[in-house]
């Protein structure tokens, strides 16, 4: 099977697929943003898949086995991004039962040669311990800017 590009008529299944790799990378999600993320997630997909959210897929079975979502982001050119164009990977995961068939390594594989297709200069990502040797086989490297990496978060809920 080939890694694909996921549609509006996916939404369903990305959004299981995204609670899913949250309750996995995080833990069990408390019920009210579990909630609130199954009542956001389709209008986000709607507003931003196929512009600047691409989701590769690989299907097996009738369903998406496994998935990668690449944001694209448009910032201010520097030497370190000249198209000004970069791109962040977010939600690499396989269904648990379609483990170990080279589903993740297809859908970077797409995802990166459509980076390529899109003009970006970088793609992003943090990697967990088990992803960490599939995006090395795929030729991501280890940041080096020396920059160190920091986060605000905002703390109102609205």
């Amino acid at each position: 099977m080939d890694a694909e590009r996921a549609n509006v008529a996916d939404t369903d299944e990305l959004v299981e697929l995204r609670v899913a790799y949250l309750t996995e990378d995080i833990g069990v999600l408390d019920g009210a943003d579990e909630a609130a993320i199954r009542r956001g997630l389709p209008d986000y997909f709607a507003a931003h898949l196929g512009r600047d959210l691409h989701v590769y897929v690989v299907r097996e079975g009738g369903r998406i086995a496994s998935c990668a979502f690449l944001v694209v982001i448009e910032k201010p050119m520097s030497p370190a991004f000249m198209s000004g164009r970069t791109g962040i990977v977010l939600n690499v995961y396989t269904q648990p039962d379609c483990r170990r068939r080279g589903y993740a390594k297809q859908v970077m594989e797409a995802l990166l040669d459509d980076a390529v297709e899109l003009g970006l200069s970088v793609v992003d990502l943090q990697a967990t311990d088990d992803g960490y040797p599939l995006y090395r086989l795929v030729g991501f490297e280890d940041d080096k800017t020396g920059y160190p990496h920091m986060k605000w978060f905002n703390r109102c809920r609205t």
